[in-house]
């Protein structure tokens, strides 16, 4: 019992100075947290005597506050086409795409001439029993070039469909399976031109399964359409700064009723330009909301490099209206590149990938900035044994040179870059 009496006692004494203890210690950090506080207002009042003149370091106006990152972002310099781009629903109304580029301040634009995917022709037929599938038809660097252009180019010279029934009368009429449709991805493909004189091989069922299974992939068509309004229209592409309209047409079969039929207000088909009162007008609207103009056009006469007619007849209208380059196909043979004032006109790209037949052809490359077309190249490639490749040392430099020989008015340097003289 006492001991317990005096183990309390001693526990109570113990806790007393423990509680004196930090009492005092409490009253020496308040002490020195004072101090602290007199030493800060001291030294910031001999700052403000030294320098009076600033009265607020930031270098904001008396009463300014923080700009929130919303007003930063307001400020900060806008793409001329933000808000195009931020419409959706114009875009689509309006044909316009958005399209990435590999270099700042630059579009590469690709093109490549006629293509064929109906597997009852050679092309195709051979593609199908090979294990690598288009790269076994088309050689590797020839479609990294493709692949790695902004904008990628071709001729799609029939329908896609499992329906309709071939033209009567026609020599050749071509169809391809729907699911075909995907090569175009895995070439690198971004546009097809539609304005060709098969596109209607197989009546206007397979024609407008076409325009719904390109539509259905999300690869813009031109050239073609449901009705004439359509068909005519452009196809614009912003690409950083810039805004690319292509433009498509065919004045090809040469007859007031063709079998390719021409689209009318009502009624799907092609858009024609024999008479190229339409097309020129397409044109003219491109160039007033674009900022450079590619025309795409399906003419000229087959097999022969000789210019005809309407080709010398329509490139100087075409250029007057508003094109900044011309690009042709048809004729299955390349032929002569022009400068009709200032414009370059490449007036065939020949076969790419079409038939069996070895023939020369080519990509061209445009280079295009905030000045218009910085270069233009010719890439050398053969179409041989129902495949395409790309060519080198003196097969290239023998392109090259025939390229020359049919084009005296314009310079091609060793590596295809085309000038005029």
């Amino acid at each position: 019992m006492l001991l317990t009496f005096w183990a309390v006692f001693g526990g109570v004494i113990l806790l007393g100075i423990l509680l004196f203890l930090l009492y005092q210690n409490i009253g020496k950090e308040e002490e020195a947290e004072k101090a602290e506080e007199n030493s800060v207002e001291a030294v910031s009042g001999l700052v403000v005597e030294a320098i009076p003149e600033i009265e607020d370091i930031s270098g904001k106006p008396e009463g300014e506050t923080e700009k929130t990152q919303e007003e930063i972002r307001e400020e900060e310099p806008k793409s001329k086409y933000a808000d195009v781009l931020g419409d959706f629903s114009y875009m689509k109304e309006n044909n316009i795409y958005a399209k990435e580029t590999a270099k700042e301040n630059e579009v590469t634009v690709a093109f490549a001439g006629d293509i064929l995917f109906d597997p009852n022709y050679s092309v195709m037929a051979s593609l199908l029993q090979r294990t690598d599938g288009i790269y076994d038809s088309i050689s590797g660097d020839l479609i990294e070039e493709m692949q790695s252009a902004d904008i990628m180019m071709v001729n799609n010279e029939f329908p896609y469909s499992g329906r309709g029934n071939p033209t009567e009368g026609k020599q050749f009429t071509f169809r391809a399976r729907p699911e075909s449709a995907s090569i175009l991805e895995d070439l690198g493909v971004d546009i097809v031109s539609l304005a060709n004189n098969h596109a209607y091989d197989y009546g206007e069922e397979a024609f407008l399964d076409t325009l719904d299974i390109l539509t259905g992939i999300g690869m813009p068509y031109v050239g073609a359409g449901r009705d004439l309004e359509e068909a005519s229209k452009p196809v614009y592409f912003i690409a950083g700064e810039m805004k690319i309209a292509i433009v498509s047409a065919t004045q090809i079969e040469r007859l007031e009723n063709p079998d390719t039929k021409g689209a009318t207000e009502t009624s799907p088909g092609v858009f024609r330009c024999l008479n190229p009162d339409k097309l020129l007008t397409a044109i003219r609207e491109a160039k007033e909301n674009s900022d450079f103009v590619i025309v795409y056009i399906h003419w000229g006469t087959e097999n022969t490099a000789e210019l005809d007619w309407l080709q010398l007849d329509q490139a100087p209208k075409i250029v007057e209206a508003g094109a900044d380059l011309v690009i042709g196909d048809h004729s299955h043979c390349l032929q002569p590149i022009q400068y009709v004032n200032g414009v370059p006109v490449v007036y065939s790209l020949g076969n790419f990938w079409f038939n069996s037949r070895e023939l020369d052809t080519c990509l061209v490359k445009a280079v295009i900035d905030e000045n218009g077309l910085k270069s233009l190249q010719f890439v050398p490639a053969l179409q041989k044994g129902c495949a395409t490749s790309m060519l080198h040392g003196e097969e290239k430099t023998r392109v090259l040179d025939y390229m020359r020989s049919i084009s005296p008015e314009v310079a091609i340097d060793e590596e295809g870059i085309i000038s005029e003289k």
